[in-house]
């Protein structure tokens, strides 16, 4: 990937898409060299520094790209030129020409080859884009069109239209909310810090009441504006009080589902709270790792950054090539054409590095804590040692872990490209072949996270390779298979009712605020915008609090393992997880009296140690 950034900055990429350049080959703001065949090639432009497109609105939907002829300018029209009057007179004034080269501004009024050599006026008002140096026109309607070609859902454009002038009215309000998502998710990571006993339960009150009002508030905005709406008969509105019944059924039919899963799992509900104990004391202990979201956040959108600025190098790089229009296109030719497939294959597995190295540094700092039996003597900074064991021993392991993910991840998106250039050609044998194995492989990459996941934290614990950690956790967590469907089934549910709660709180104060506007903007996207968002926010945090109690249940499968309590062989477990143990012997005592089947899922591994 190295190799492909330099190239490309080294072919003059790197100058193009950043000065620009014009339709004729040359690079803005700076000398040219000939390109043969090609008039106006090789001009001096060292004082015209700008992209002017004759016809920014003109947009070639299927190649993506804006299709008419571009110039170098000194200076962007400011304000809009209505005549080519105005025209001549911003180019004597500014010394900027809009037209082609070959005329010159005594010429735009009086030359006929001005229609063709000259901006489409009336010229909307532009303003350079920061870094790129492209006139771009201040109002962007004109790329409405594109956004249609883009979004494929929409049939009718005005309805479009509506939908994208709804988020604008509203993006005071949006921002707003996406804050209070972040605001609520660290709040509740503070909250499971500190009152991880009750947070089970708070958090089931509290769903049920949120689903409940949730459910209703929409209702009743639904009766409420279908009275109002028969009095003002407008589009908005129709479409407003559709939203609302969707919205309130969807809010019905998932409030019922919500109920059920609660009813099935609440005998299990409370051997879940000592290792949800545990793992806020583990916050306490080790308070970086709230901000560990925000750290491989950060990583993530550098390297993103550097991925699409390359891969825009890579889009300008080639050599001049003359097009059907006599215009000059840049191209590749050759195997070199074929290096942004190499490029595409980076993204995923740099990224996957990225957020197992995020795993590796979570799982070495909680292992730490687990397997320190006097808490006082904890590093300063568990979070710093564990990065720093990582970048010395386990960027290998990690490097091995995330490529496997990226040899299954990489067939899966090739298949769901073939379903989606298909669709609607493909027999239904063919079309059911495809979901097949495209389910198969997203299953199969979800089972190979999981297990690296455990694979990391059996790293962590005994310093070994990739493939012989996987082996152990692999052997452990088939040991313990009805132990982790048990537990960690119930974990990941209390976490998914956090995440819940913070999208219907967000959600539901968007509906209290969108519901002020609803006569003259429409906002069904916003809505889906804000809890979007907000979905995306939680679990980013509850999803480091996830990690944490995944990789305490494998420290405490492997302590039970190999410890049984006697001299010499004490547990490292914390004394509420010792509880817990006692707890579940008890209820696999009393359940196998009553001949459940909970005392069967409640092995406990202890026992087996110690008898084996």
């Amino acid at each position: 990937m190295g190799f492909i950034c330099g190239f490309s900055i080294a072919t003059g990429a790197a100058a193009r898409l950043l000065s620009g350049y014009d339709s004729y080959g040359n690079i803005c703001g700076q000398k040219n060299v000939k390109v043969e065949g090609i008039v106006n090639s090789g001009l001096d432009l060292t004082h015209k520094k700008y992209v002017f497109f004759l016809d920014p609105c003109n947009i070639d939907l299927v190649h993506q790209r804006i299709k008419s002829l571009a110039l170098c300018v000194s200076a962007c029209p400011r304000k809009e030129l209505k005549t080519l009057a105005d025209i001549q007179k911003f180019a004597e004034t500014n010394g900027s020409t809009l037209c082609s080269y070959e005329l010159q501004p005594s010429e735009y009024t009086t030359d006929p080859r001005a229609a063709k050599l000259c901006p489409k006026y009336p010229v909307p008002e532009s303003a350079p884009i920061p870094f790129f140096h492209r006139c771009a026109p201040v109002n962007i309607s004109c790329y409405a069109k594109f956004a249609e070609a883009l979004i494929t859902f929409v049939s009718d454009s005005s309805v479009l239209h509506r939908l994208i002038s709804g988020v604008m009215t509203s993006k005071e309000i949006i921002m707003g909310l996406c804050l209070l998502s972040l605001v609520l998710s660290m709040i509740l990571m503070v909250i499971i810090r500190y009152i991880s006993r009750v947070l089970v339960w708070i958090l089931t009150i509290l769903v049920i009441l949120g689903s409940l009002g949730g459910t209703g508030v929409l209702w009743w905005l639904y009766a409420k504006q279908r009275v109002s709406a028969s009095a003002v008969e407008t589009q908005i509105a129709k479409d407003n009080l559709q939203a609302l019944l969707i919205y309130a059924i969807s809010a019905t039919v998932f409030t019922v589902i919500l109920f059920l899963i609660m009813l099935i799992m609440r005998k299990r509900v409370a051997l879940t709270i000592a290792l949800f104990h545990v793992a806020g004391k583990v916050f306490i202990h080790l308070p970086l790792l709230v901000f560990q979201p925000f750290w491989t956040f950060f990583v993530l959108i550098l390297f993103w950054t550097y991925w699409i600025t390359v891969l825009l190098f890579l889009g300008t790089t080639g050599s001049p090539v003359p097009n059907e229009e006599g215009f000059v296109e840049f191209r590749m030719l050759g195997p070199l054409k074929y290096m942004w497939w190499y490029h595409v294959v980076g993204l995923i597995w740099i990224s996957e590095f990225i957020l197992a190295c995020q795993q590796m540094t979570v799982a070495g700092a909680v292992v730490t804590y687990y397997f320190t039996r006097e808490k006082r003597n904890l590093p300063f900074t568990p979070i710093l040692a564990s990065v720093n064991r990582l970048v010395c021993y386990h960027l290998g392991t990690v490097a091995k872990g995330s490529f496997i993910i990226t040899l299954v991840k990489i067939p899966r998106m090739i298949l769901m490209y073939i379903h989606t250039q298909l669709k609607g050609k493909e027999n239904a044998c063919a079309r059911c072949m495809l979901k097949a194995c495209i389910c198969c492989l997203w299953c199969l990459e979800k089972c190979l996270t999981y297990l690296n996941q455990n694979a990391y934290t059996a790293t962590a614990i005994n310093s070994t390779n990739f493939c012989t950690s996987a082996k152990d956790a692999f052997v452990i967590l088939v040991e313990n298979a009805l132990r982790v469907a048990a537990i960690n089934t119930v974990g990941d549910f209390m976490l998914f009712l956090g995440k819940v709660l913070i999208v219907c709180s967000t959600g539901l104060a968007g509906i209290m605020l969108l519901n002020y506007q609803r006569d003259y903007t429409i906002w069904v996207l916003p809505l889906i915008i804000v809890c979007l968002f907000a979905f995306l926010v939680a679990h980013c945090f509850l999803s480091i609090y996830e990690m944490v109690v995944d990789v305490l249940f494998l420290c405490f499968a492997i302590d039970t393992k190999y410890n049984d309590g006697s001299p010499g062989r004490e547990f490292y477990m914390d004394k509420v997880l010792m509880e817990f143990v006692e707890n579940s012997r008890k209820s696999m005592k009393e359940a196998g009296r009553g001949g459940g089947a909970e005392g069967r899922e409640l092995k406990p591994m202890a026992s087996g140690a110690s008898s084996s």
